[in-house]
């Protein structure tokens, strides 16, 4: 067993022929002990990574092995599972009727085990053979059936948040099958919603309970009536983008003229080298490497002693600007359609990561990871959240914390002790700077204000952020947990702001889920924060200095969030110093476009002082 465990660790990792080498100590070892169904398992994992390897023929020879010994010892899940590895096998070899014969078989079997996944996977590979036998009107009542078995199955999950994602992340194959071929039948509307529906489950789940939401309709009657609701709480104009290969499929939703369907191909390369190259051709987060880890050069978690390396880059002009290219995928084709000066995108993949705020001087762009989950936001009552007060950190001291290298952490960073004194100036607030800027008292103090502003270093890879360590620990020597605020920890607070502002660098940072980025800007989502502005990479101290102090500036007259982010980016593409692309568009709007009275707050301060 032990070795069977190996062998699919190195199978999950794609190193097929490694696992192939403990399957087969597995098989031997079962054989020698008398282990009739350990044998039969191991046949099963054999024929599973020499289907990896492409070797079909070798493949359906183990798992006939493991479906016969299945049948011996009366294993009749292990019996199900072979018969769908063996259609799964003669399908990928053209054998299509072989293929939708031993999948039923499949598909018989895990109904009378009464095993939802197994009929998921089975319904899922009828559906894909009978499309590609052209029977597309079969293939989809499959693919139906197999979304609906996957449903079934998560919702034996409950509120496990990390368990959901994983799951829906293994089915999204699925998902998109059920999408693509609904397009190909002409079902443009059901094809929207069937992406939507899978996108941001599990955030939507916990959106709707901290905003006291009821569930949406998902029968086949009400999709229709379920897209339409969702438009009225939608801005004017939403965009709404799935990725199938190389395939971008554009949903516009406008509430005055409904929805208008593009589409778009990228010939060279993929959606991930299109962002990597766009993003490497305007110098976003500059790096050199330590200890195997990213240190970046400005508001980066990291440093090491080693040589820093400064890139110089010039301002772009209009014919060699690098967000061109992004440009023309993402907007160009919807282009002719827009109107006004404010849209929203719904993004998939690798467009998460797309500076979405820098792609036009006059549409206010921001985004959010579903339809569904952003109409909950929209809809939710004044009432959940805080009115007043905000909690401003800012440079936390880190002169008692040593990295995991042995080394010190990053240097302080002087203009985000600026910033937020700056920003306290402005709405009257003093801010928690230095020793004061503890993990514990900013975790006691987010929970009740309207406004939350962190200026400090963010992990490169999740974009958590390094704070004071609390004075009251178990050691001398602070653990990360004394001053990492991590996702897990805003996750578990329940938060009434309205507005979170992450000035650290890689703020919007995470791992690519159909969630979304599973990163930091999600957890203070997840806690019931309202909007979330957040930085996609390494962003420079004196430059963000600037950036904010507009920022807030339009925010206190009265400007909504997108406006007062359209309005800071132009501030600092005007200046000398710090026009460059990379200094002003990694910061990235996610969620409802909310504003402030801190401008009416100011003047009654005002009056009151004078009086």
């Amino acid at each position: 067993m032990a070795n069977g465990n190996l062998g699919a660790a190195y199978h999950g990792l794609g190193n097929f022929k490694r696992a192939i080498g403990y399957h087969e100590q597995h098989l031997s070892i079962a054989k020698e002990v008398g282990d009739r169904a350990g044998e039969g398992g191991a046949n099963g994992n054999l024929g599973a990574a020499y289907h990896g390897l492409g070797n079909f023929k070798r493949a359906i020879g183990y798992h006939e092995q493991h479906l016969s010994i299945a049948k011996e010892v009366g294993d009749r899940a292990g019996e199900g599972a072979a018969n769908g590895n063996l259609g799964n096998a003669y399908g990928r070899m053209g054998e299509l009727e072989n293929a939708l014969l031993f999948n039923e078989q499949h598909l018989t079997i895990s109904k009378e085990t009464e095993d939802p996944v197994g009929q998921g996977i089975a319904c899922y590979r009828l559906g894909l053979f009978h499309e590609f036998l052209g029977s597309l009107c079969k293939a989809l009542n499959f693919y139906r059936l197999s979304i609906k078995h996957f449903d079934e199955t998560r919702r034996l999950l409950q509120a496990e948040d990390a368990w959901k994602i994983s799951f829906r992340d293994t089915i999204q194959v699925e998902y998109t099958a059920l999408w693509t071929a609904l397009l190909k039948n002409g079902e443009v509307d059901e094809a929207l919603f069937a992406a939507e529906q899978g996108r941001a489950q599990a955030l939507t789940d916990i959106l709707k309970v901290r905003f006291g939401v009821d569930e949406e309709p998902t029968s086949a009657i009400a999709r229709t009536e379920t897209i339409s609701t969702l438009m009225k709480y939608l801005p004017l104009q939403t965009v709404f983008i799935a990725l199938a290969g190389n395939t971008i499929s554009f949903w516009l939703l406008r509430r005055a003229s409904g929805i208008n369907y593009r589409e778009k191909e990228i010939e060279n390369g993929s959606a991930d080298s299109l962002i990597k190259t766009t993003l490497k051709q305007i110098g976003a987060g500059a790096v050199v490497q330590c200890e195997n880890r990213s240190v970046h050069t400005h508001r980066s978690r990291f440093s090491c002693s080693g040589e820093v390396v400064e890139e110089s880059f010039q301002s772009f002009s209009v014919s060699d600007n690098p967000l061109q290219s992004l440009y023309d995928f993402l907007i160009s084709p919807i282009a002719e359609l827009l109107q006004g000066d404010d849209l929203i995108f719904v993004p998939d993949g690798p467009f998460f990561l797309a500076p979405y705020s820098a792609l036009s001087d006059s549409v206010r762009i921001r985004t959010f990871p579903s339809l569904t989950a952003l109409k909950v936001i929209s809809s939710a009552l004044d009432d959940f959240n805080s009115k007043s007060e905000a909690l401003l950190v800012g440079d936390p001291c880190l002169k008692e914390i040593t990295w995991r290298t042995g080394g010190p952490m990053s240097k302080q960073l002087p203009c985000a002790k600026k910033e937020v004194e700056m920003i306290g100036e402005l709405l009257q607030t003093t801010p928690l700077t230095g020793e004061n800027a503890t993990k514990a008292e900013v975790l006691k103090r987010m929970k009740s204000v309207a406004l939350i502003h962190i200026a400090a270093h963010g992990d490169d890879e999740f974009g958590e952020i390094v704070l004071a360590p609390n004075p009251n620990r178990a050691s001398q020597i602070p653990k990360e947990e004394d001053y990492m605020l991590t996702m897990n920890d805003v996750h578990a607070v329940r938060l009434q702001a309205k507005l979170v502002v992450l000035s650290c660098c890689h703020s919007g940072q995470g791992e690519i889920k159909s969630e979304g980025v599973v990163g930091i800007a999600r957890a203070f989502l997840c806690a019931g924060a309202r909007s979330v502005l957040v930085s996609l990479w390494a962003i420079d101290d004196e430059a963000t200095f600037l950036f904010m102090k507009s920022f807030y500036q339009h925010l206190a007259d009265r400007k909504s969030t997108s406006l007062a982010l359209h309005h800071a980016m132009k501030s600092l593409r005007e200046t000398k110093e710090y026009s460059a692309i990379k200094y002003w568009a990694p910061f990235v709007l996610t969620g409802d476009d909310v504003s402030f009275e801190f401008g009416l707050q100011l003047e009654k301060n005002e009056t009151a002082s004078k009086t």
